[in-house]
């Protein structure tokens, strides 16, 4: 019997302990533009390990779509607009925003080449990627800027980036917001850079807010920190190597050509934002923007409940943004 349970024991000794499998966490991104870096970057340059995240990042194409997914679960955050995110608050979905890349649209108003001047869009058709979200924020607030009524022209959803250069020059539509790197091709096929977006007065945006479900950070919140690790890292990094962050818009821009990625590096290595914040001001002015839009609709103005940068405030009481960029 003494026999018995010794050769038991022994085996169990012997074979491999089974352990619960980590979960693998998804993070999503929605399209080949610069902007995105900053979901890339954790991944390309290892940092997600280096936290202890297991983590992936997988496209999932548009703002809406995206959170779509985060509500089915089949991805855990993702990289999304700040407009699309609010309307999706208000309309009852489960996201809040955890903190933040980019506070400005990264876009340039693209428009056919006799379009020289904002008044030469009266009567135009004009081309976003989907109805409430960035490309048509941008656009109505450049509209608003210069005075032209929403009216006065012609507003529709007219497909991707790419969907919309090809629109341009078969002249379907007489203009649309495009960023870098998709800036150079329209350029290169002779349509005509109107207006760059940050140079439009009153137009602050968060374009890159992180989101989540609150009950999935909530059960996941040292993941999460985690990930807000890699995230911010990932960022400074693409901020401050110019050989990292052309190596990882090489590895994911669907473009190789070397003059476009330093392009696309330069445009947005000066822009990304450094605590990894969401722009509270940039914030307030979509809210405006919003209630603007449909005036029957009553906006909840208060940003906590759209926005909540609880991990951010823990990493910066505990240095880590201090730590990471050698700055008080």
């Amino acid at each position: 019997m003494l026999r018995k349970w010794l050769c038991t024991a022994l085996l169990l000794l012997l074979s491999p302990v089974s352990l619960p499998a980590q979960e693998n966490y998804l993070v999503a991104y929605a399209g080949f533009a610069g902007f995105q870096a900053p979901v890339w970057a954790p991944k390309d340059l290892g940092l997600m390990a280096k936290y202890g995240f297991n983590g992936d990042v997988v496209l999932v194409p548009g703002s809406v779509r995206q959170i779509q997914a985060v509500l089915g679960g089949s991805i855990h955050m993702a990289q999304i607009d700040a407009a699309t995110g609010i309307n999706a608050i208000n309309q009852g979905a489960d996201i809040v925003m955890l903190s933040g890349t980019l506070n400005n649209f990264p876009y340039s108003f693209v428009t056919q080449k006799e379009i020289r001047k904002p008044e030469d869009l009266l009567g135009k058709k004009i081309g976003i990627l989907a109805v409430g979200g960035a490309t048509e924020t941008a656009t109505f607030l450049a509209l608003k800027a210069w005075n032209i009524p929403r009216q006065s022209v012609t507003i529709f959803p007219a497909g991707d980036s790419a969907s919309r250069i090809a629109a341009l020059s078969a002249r379907a539509i007489d203009a649309t917001m495009l960023s870098y790197p998709d800036i150079n091709e329209a350029l290169r096929l002779g349509l005509h850079e109107l207006v760059k977006m940050p140079d439009v007065k009153g137009t602050s945006f968060p374009m890159n807010v992180m989101i989540a479900r609150r009950a999935f950070v909530e059960k996941n919140r040292d993941a999460v920190k985690r990930f807000q690790q890699a995230y911010a890292e990932g960022t400074y990094q693409f901020m401050t190597s110019r050989e990292k962050g052309i190596a990882v818009l090489s590895k994911r821009l669907r473009f190789k050509n070397p003059k476009g990625l330093e392009e696309t590096y330069d445009y947005f290595a000066k822009n990304f934002s450094m605590p990894t914040r969401v722009s509270r001001d940039g914030l307030r002015n979509t809210l405006d923007i919003i209630a603007q839009r449909n005036p029957a609709v009553k906006v909840d103005m208060n940003l906590g409940r759209y926005l909540d940068e609880s991990i951010i405030d823990e990493l910066e009481r505990e240095g880590f943004f201090k730590r990471l960029t050698g700055k008080s």
